[in-house]
């Protein structure tokens, strides 16, 4: 019990000491009200949707699965 806790602890306190990657340097023209979002102007559209579908996906089979556990029980 005592090794689970400590891989566990050392896992949480390496994760928020040692990151990955430093942060992007902004933009240079950041600080007089440049023209574009610090993130590039990434767009999320394809995200959104890929999102957006797989949550209706899983809604309709909860939904499925439930009413099929509610005529098992009939």
């Amino acid at each position: 019990m005592k090794k689970i806790i400590f891989i566990l602890a050392f896992l949480t306190i390496g994760s928020f000491t040692l990151p990955a990657q430093p942060p992007p340097a902004p933009p240079s023209n950041a600080g007089n009200g440049g023209n574009g979002p610090v993130g590039g102007g990434a767009p999320v559209d394809g995200g959104l949707a890929i999102s957006l579908a797989l949550i209706a996906g899983f809604g309709v089979w909860k939904w499925y699965m439930a009413g099929k556990k509610l005529k098992l029980k009939n």
